[in-house]
């Protein structure tokens, strides 16, 4: 099956060089890169709701990482430049030149992922979790007859053995928490194939499914073999300063520079903790302490989170902030195992974009009951009572599920699996931070002070996210000064900062995401309501910006405001520096109408 989908992909290639006949018509550009990206990465296709590509079951494959795998993949992005290259972007209208700026984005992204830094010679995760998703994502979405979906499964299994051999030629060496990581990750997919996956196989499907489980499981033992006593741990695990500050441009889409970044979140930091003060009154560690200790047990976080989301929901419905979808295919599930390294909290995997009535799942990990007593609760007093309502807000309602609900509406569907798929982080993270902001804004849980107290706290959090990213990655921050800042700068339990710590160094120029997406948002909120004046509605300003999907902030600033918007939130045309980027972080908060004083927290119910 190799051979014949890098066949496809060379005649992908052929395509994207320019050879469709008649007038070019930019749906068309865009339809060609992304389809031609999930032909070449199976694995992608399958969660997006592509399962078949100039004949090939994509459903029955993995990426293929052999050498010749990995340059036919730098073959099609360096096509597909000189392709947008020959396209006067200039003459193009705004929807177009968003996405034409979106595909130019991505590949140059992934150029230097695959060109540049070569994740796939340095880091084995890139193997164990592209394993998980192939074998998850067949098991959980029913795209198909459960038969089906099981013999897709099984011929991914059959072909573990060649993409572990191809990984373990790839790889020259690891960092040892990348290397830790993936040791674990191994463990957990072994168990999903034993223990998850291989009880419910049909029985015409299990003598051969049996075999390929043997197969695979002794090929992912024998790769964490090769990851305990042969490949080579390097202790630096810091990207050079100029590759991290063009994957920082690349991966933030926005015009701020890390140094720029670093200075506003650091004042951030100093004037959200002054007005956490000035709330709580003589004793912040105190209050703070009130509140951790109010969470569920270890067996009702996941039911607590459950009783959030249908809150919430009704809270959103009540206050008519926007125009909610009709689905109701959203289920709280564990975080697979596989991705609870980079994913020790939660996280949410939509439905595919190509079929949006598949389920989408809001993922809660679950505490480990072999956890000391002391880690557990930990764990438990940074997502307590108000703490797990506010990721429940920001994971489902109406953070990510909503704006992705929304996004699977976009036409044409090229333009909906361009922004669904390599979409900006900073919008999608974005939206999900203001997104509670707005709950707290508009009266969610009456106002309990407590609840806003644990929001400004999370909001440290997204400002230590990318004060933490910044300087571990570009300034030398160690790992003593980088738990200063969570645990006495932003307040966080010492669980939450360690599993923070070790994510931060897994994945470069993500944390930021969260500071940058959020005050843009405020920023483009301020910009709709200046314009509209007295006709300012909170729902059409929230329609208009998520029926976009995942645009840079920017760039639907442009949309919503024109070319004279410039592209850059705040900015001015022929200015250099935004104006509304001065507002302080207070100053956007003013909505937000704090008590003067902290009370009595409300009691968490059972």
């Amino acid at each position: 099956m190799t051979k014949v989908l890098g066949c496809v992909a060379f005649a992908l290639l052929i395509a994207a060089s320019g050879c469709r006949p008649g007038p070019l018509r930019f749906g068309e550009v865009t339809e060609d890169f992304v389809l031609g990206f999930l032909s070449i990465s199976p694995v992608s296709a399958t969660t997006a709701g592509y399962h078949l590509h100039a004949g090939v079951p994509l459903d029955e494959l993995l990426d293929d990482l052999s050498e010749a795998g990995i340059n036919r993949r730098r073959g099609f992005l360096t096509a597909f430049d000189k392709k947008l290259a020959s396209i006067q972007r200039d003459k193009l209208e705004g929807q177009d030149r968003a996405d034409y700026d979106l595909i130019q984005n991505r590949i140059r992204l992934e150029r230097l992922e695959w060109e540049t830094l070569k994740r796939y010679k340095h880091d084995p995760n890139l193997y164990v979790e592209l394993l998980g998703q192939a074998l998850f994502a067949p098991y959980t979405l029913e795209y198909g007859p459960t038969d089906l979906r099981y013999f897709h499964i099984l011929r991914r299994l059959e072909t573990v053995p060649a993409l572990l051999n191809h990984a373990q030629r790839n790889l020259v060496d690891s960092p040892e928490l990348n290397r830790e990581v993936a040791r674990q990750g191994t463990a957990a997919l072994i168990a999903m194939i034993e223990n998850t996956i291989a009880p419910g196989v049909p029985a015409a499907l299990k003598k051969r499914f049996d075999a390929a489980a043997i197969g695979g499981v002794a090929s992912l033992r024998g790769f964490d073999a090769f990851l305990e006593t042969t490949l080579t741990t390097v202790s630096d695990w810091r990207l050079p300063q100029r590759d991290y500050e063009e994957k920082f441009r690349l991966s933030l889409m926005s015009d701020r520079s890390p140094d720029e970044l670093l200075t506003e979140a650091e004042r951030a930091m100093t004037e959200i903790r002054a007005e956490m003060d000035r709330i709580a009154g003589a004793d912040l560690s105190k209050a703070m302490d009130k509140l951790a200790r109010n969470h569920a047990t270890r067996q009702q976080y996941s039911e607590m989170a459950q009783r959030d989301l249908d809150e919430a929901r009704a809270f959103v419905k009540a206050k008519v902030l926007l125009t909610l979808p009709d689905a109701a295919n959203l289920r709280v599930v564990p975080t697979p195992a596989y991705m609870r390294g980079s994913f020790p909290v939660g996280g949410f995997n939509p439905a595919p974009p190509l079929e949006p009535a598949l389920e989408a799942q809001y993922w809660l990990t679950p505490i480990p009951e072999d956890w000391p007593a002391a880690q557990i609760e930990s764990k438990l007093r940074e997502y307590n009572y108000y703490g797990l309502k506010l990721l429940t807000i920001h994971e489902a309602m109406p953070g990510h599920y909503v704006q992705f609900e929304i996004a699977n509406q976009v036409e044409p569907r090229g333009r909906k699996l361009l922004r669904n798929l390599f979409g900006s982080g900073t919008y999608v993270e974005g939206w999900a931070v203001y997104a509670t902001h707005l709950l707290i804004e508009e009266g969610y849980l009456s106002a309990d002070p407590g609840l806003r107290l644990t929001f400004l706290k999370q909001m440290l959090r997204v400002v230590s996210n990318a004060i933490l990213d910044i300087r571990l990655h570009s300034k030398g921050m160690t790992d003593e000064q980088a738990m200063k800042l969570m645990i006495d700068d932003a307040l966080q339990e010492r669980e939450e900062a360690e599993a923070k710590l070790r994510r931060a160094k897994l994945t470069s120029c993500q944390l930021p995401t969260y500071f940058v997406g959020w005050t843009d948002m405020l920023r483009l909120r301020e910009r709709f309501r200046a314009m509209r004046g007295r006709a300012f509605s909170l729902p059409d300003f929230h329609d208009a910006i998520l029926k976009q999907g995942a645009l840079p902030i920017p760039a639907i600033s442009v949309l919503l405001y024109g070319p004279a918007a410039g592209g850059t939130l705040g900015r001015r045309p022929g200015s250099r520096r935004s104006t509304v980027r001065r507002m302080t972080i207070p100053a956007m908060m003013l909505a937000l109408k704090f008590p003067a004083t902290f009370g009595e927290p409300a009691r968490r119910t059972e």
